[in-house]
């Protein structure tokens, strides 16, 4: 039998220790610079975590308007807190989250949940499945929109249908008979009923068949390139989501050890061999 040459496998522990062999001081001036010097969401020296446990120690982020950004690291690094922290899941010790409307910026640090949404129009895609299963399509859609009427609720699901006829098709269905990538349709679809400017996807592939991942990713870069969302994911798969972002962010132990342009990292041999399987 010929012989296989395989790539060692090492523990998260280890690529933690060999990450940070990697991480070098990021100056806010080459984040602004990745986000074109015209960033709409921004974060400055964020020290975030859950009760008395801080997982971000001085984090910094920029991601412009239109813009994808991923964020990718060992397990454990805190790139889902940076999700939460942003859209208002964690407790916050020190520094800063602003998003830009149409006018000025807007300090969001200590903003619920909810009023994210309604007001800086920042919408959440969990990491687990979160639709109602005994709920029809139509219903889970209207639950998206639960902070308008329902006269307004109802509305924007019919603009949601006629994006996405693959969901029309199923409006009277129960979401417990979704496919897994209808599924995930939905729970994006969801998120689109307030109409966000800025979508946090948590591991949009995880859990889905190959096929249904490219779904994803295309429902994804339409809603990017057509529609101008800023997209900022978590991604298990480093490669597929380095492949999709514009911008990728390499965290460590929750700082920040290298950005740059989601190309360039994927051609960087170190993080190549660290995170995506090369």
């Amino acid at each position: 039998m010929a012989n296989v040459d395989t790539a060692p496998i090492i523990s998260v522990d280890e690529v933690t220790r060999q990450a940070q062999a990697l991480a070098r001081e990021v100056p806010v001036s080459e984040l602004d610079a990745l986000a074109h010097n015209d960033p709409v969401l921004k974060i400055d020296n964020l020290r975030a975590g859950y009760g008395a446990m801080e997982i971000l120690h001085g984090f910094s982020m920029r991601v412009g308007r239109g813009q994808s950004l991923c964020l990718v690291g060992p397990n454990g690094a805190g790139k889902s807190t940076v999700l939460h922290s942003i859209f208002g899941f964690t407790q916050v010790y020190a520094g800063s989250i602003a998003i830009r409307g149409t006018k000025a910026w807007t300090e969001v640090t200590h903003v619920r949940p909810s009023e994210k949404l309604r007001s800086s129009r920042i919408a959440y895609i969990l990491q687990d499945t979160s639709v109602f299963p005994g709920m029809s399509v139509e219903e889970n859609l209207w639950m998206g929109a639960y902070l308008t009427d329902k006269a307004e609720a109802k509305r924007a699901a019919e603009l949601v249908f006629d994006k996405y006829p693959r969901l029309a098709a199923r409006r009277k269905h129960a979401a417990r008979v979704l496919s897994g990538g209808e599924r995930r349709l939905l729970e994006i679809s969801r998120a689109l009923v307030m109409d966000p400017q800025v979508l946090l996807v948590d591991e949009p592939s995880i859990g889905l068949e190959p096929r249904f991942i490219d779904m994803v990713f295309e429902i994804l870069g339409d809603l990017q390139q057509r529609d101008g969302k800023t997209i900022i994911i978590v991604e298990q798969n480093a490669k597929k989501g380095l492949e999709f972002a514009d911008i990728g962010y390499v965290l460590v132990s929750g700082k920040l050890a290298l950005a740059g342009a989601a190309d360039d990292l994927l051609r960087d041999p170190e993080v190549g061999r660290l995170f995506l399987g090369g």
